[in-house]
């Protein structure tokens, strides 16, 4: 028989790994909570249609990467692949219009098939945040203000840059959209295959493609900043201003559009230099006209959203597990009592470790190797006193406890 092997861009989080992820899951919560946020939860898989309508025909996660499958009733489900939309969905069908805005932060598994690469797998958890109903340019501030407090607080803002561009507003994005057809119509044969084939249906994406003859061709073409109208400027300036505001450094960069259909105006991603060309950590934007398109009326939104595994590769420290205490029992009559010990100090939020198995010298080798701070030592001659042996296993100074005041003494001792 083969040896079982986890399947293909999946992964076991365990150990350091998953103390990291569950690091980055906890500091985004916390902070992202102090801006008002609630969490919310939604299912692994949705109708189809919640992501086709809403990704776009023409994004490589809906044509190449989601994972649909028909179920015994014969719907077409479709596991996640990200989450605003199942968001927004859960905003519509649970009728929440009237609650406006709503603000909600969710974490949890996603599912993309695409080539595993560094910090990139099939499955991957993503942390996001949306904001549903504020349409002034305050939103797009507090969100990418939260966004830079969180790696910040992470300890990541030495090596993070901000950039952030504008896709105005449906008049500046149409307007752009005819000068990059007209441009990319004169490149044509320069461009890549699936590059000539987004032409046809969404041009813009062409602007997200990493394909070097793309990148080539799109060196003369027109600046995204030439087809803003007035409102959609001043939109912009005012994001700008508030982030100077605030004091968060960023870089505006004209050639930012985000590879979903449904972003206007502010857009901007969090990258690093620690991840090679894949740099991106965090990302997000306004989309204005998702809710509408779900059947949810004209209600704005902007969010963004982050890889946990690779924010996770990114923290240089290993984080330590608490410290516990250890629970040894000496000789077979004292098991009950180290029983009720263990049980006892837990109650009282200690972390403990009882080792049920091996000689004493052997039980104090996996203490250390647990790295624990102290060891409450059970003997039949002690207990009979009503006492214990608590041991410092640093120090390696030792004293006798009695049982009645053993939680005291350890508190005392932390």
């Amino acid at each position: 028989m083969s040896k079982i092997q986890n399947v293909r861009g999946t992964y076991d989080l365990y150990g350091d790994n998953k103390r990291k992820t569950k690091k980055v899951i906890q500091t985004a919560s916390n902070v992202v909570e102090r801006y008002g946020f609630e969490e919310i939860e939604t299912p692994i898989f949705e109708f189809t249609e919640v992501f086709a309508r809403n990704l776009g025909d023409t994004s490589d996660i809906v044509t190449k990467e989601m994972y649909t499958f028909e179920d015994k009733g014969g719907e077409s489900l479709t596991l996640r692949p990200e989450g605003t939309a199942g968001v927004v969905r859960a905003f519509v069908s649970n009728g929440l219009l009237s609650s406006v805005p709503v603000k909600f932060y969710y974490a949890g598994p996603m599912f993309r098939y695409e080539r595993p690469q560094k910090g990139r797998q099939r499955q991957f958890t993503q942390f996001g945040v949306e904001m549903l109903g504020v349409e002034t340019p305050e939103a797009d501030i507090d969100m990418i203000s939260m966004a830079y407090s969180f790696l910040k607080e992470l300890g990541l803002d030495g090596d993070i840059t901000v950039e952030i561009n504008s896709l105005g507003d449906k008049e500046s994005r149409d307007a752009y959209r005819a000068k990059l057809i007209s441009y990319l119509k004169e490149h044509i044969n320069e461009l890549s295959t699936e590059s000539q084939e987004r032409l046809e249906k969404n041009p813009l994406r062409v602007l997200d493609s990493k394909d070097e003859r793309d990148q080539k061709a799109l060196i003369g073409a027109p600046l995204y900043q030439d087809s803003l109208n007035e409102s959609s400027k001043s939109f912009f300036q005012a994001v700008l201003k508030g982030l100077d505001l605030l004091g968060i450094p960023y870089k505006v960069n004209n050639r930012l559009v985000r590879g979903l259909d449904y972003y206007c105006h502010t857009v901007f991603e969090l990258t690093t230099s620690q991840l090679g060309a894949q740099g991106t950590v965090l990302a997000g934007g306004r989309y204005d006209g998702l809710v509408e398109e779900m059947g949810g009326g004209k209600v704005s939104g902007i969010g963004w959203a982050c890889g946990v595994e690779r924010l996770s590769m990114l923290l240089k420290e290993d984080i330590k597990r608490k410290r516990p205490i250890a629970v040894i029992e000496v000789g077979d009559d004292t098991k009950d009592e180290a029983l009720k010990i263990a049980y006892d100090l837990r109650n009282e939020g200690c972390y403990v470790e009882h080792f049920y198995s091996g000689n004493f010298k052997k039980r104090i080798m996996k203490a250390n190797k647990a790295n624990a701070c102290q060891a409450v030592i059970i003997g039949s001659e002690e207990l009979q006193k009503g006492v214990v042996t608590l041991k410092n296993l640093d120090s390696g100074n030792q004293k006798e406890v009695l049982i009645s005041k053993l939680k005291e003494e350890i508190k005392n001792e932390f």
